[in-house]
């Protein structure tokens, strides 16, 4: 088990209270085989603790920051962790009895088990959808996994998940965060080169049925981070 303390007391204006509430709010609704298990809390008026299932291979970003280890994240399982991660949110958006957005989807959020399993991870700017609501809130998310229009307009719908998945997808496939990628979707010469610059140079070229997984989840990717919302 992995256990995570919140100071209460040292932050004055209690936001980590606000991200406690919501961990527990969000991970009480929730049961899914992609999503980290809450075991339980304690609050107390100085600090309190989130009881979390133990990830031992740690998180997507230090896996695929770590040269050595990363061979070991081949293309069928790259894919297998996208699936996962696509079903995870698929379940907090359709299969919730209210849904959930998560808010702050990111490779830092994903977990890996032993069995290098994706679990979706950290729920504390997560928010249920209620019906009948506008759902306005602040900004939050972590930089480069945020949609820029959805940004504008404060409003927190499913879209939100939907443009940070994109990135992760990509992320995924090339092996780094496609940032520069993104910024040149809309230039002419982009389409040209794209599948070939697409893929983790650090892996053989994925052969057959792999290569046609890939290929399929970049195009799926590259639709979630368009620029327009509404599509």
């Amino acid at each position: 088990m992995t256990v995570k303390k919140l100071h209460l007391l040292e932050i004055g204006d209690q936001s980590d209270q606000k991200s406690f509430r919501n961990e527990i709010r969000a991970l009480t609704e929730i049961r899914h085989r992609n999503i980290v298990k809450l075991y339980g809390f304690c609050s107390h008026a100085r600090c309190s603790f989130l009881v979390y299932e133990y990830m031992e291979r740690g998180s997507l970003a230090s896996i695929l920051s770590n040269d050595k280890g990363v061979a070991q994240l081949h293309w069928t399982l790259r894919v297998k962790v996208i699936k996962g991660v696509a079903h995870a949110l698929s379940y907090m958006h359709h299969d919730c009895i209210m849904p959930i957005v998560h808010r702050d989807l990111s490779s830092n959020n994903i977990l890996f088990n032993s069995e290098l399993e994706a679990f979706v991870s950290d729920f504390g700017i997560a928010r249920l959808l209620i019906p009948g609501s506008s759902n306005w809130t602040m900004l939050a998310g972590t930089h480069g996994y945020v949609a820029p229009k959805l940004a504008y307009t404060m409003r927190v719908t499913e879209k939100c998940d939907v443009y940070s998945f994109g990135v992760v997808a990509l992320e995924v496939n090339m092996g780094r965060h496609p940032g520069e990628l993104i910024s040149s979707l809309s230039s002419s010469s982009s389409q040209e080169t794209l599948l070939k610059d697409i893929l983790d140079q650090r892996l053989l070229d994925p052969m057959a049925e792999a290569a046609q997984e890939a290929i399929f989840v970049v195009s799926i990717a590259i639709a979630c981070i368009s620029p327009d919302p509404d599509s």
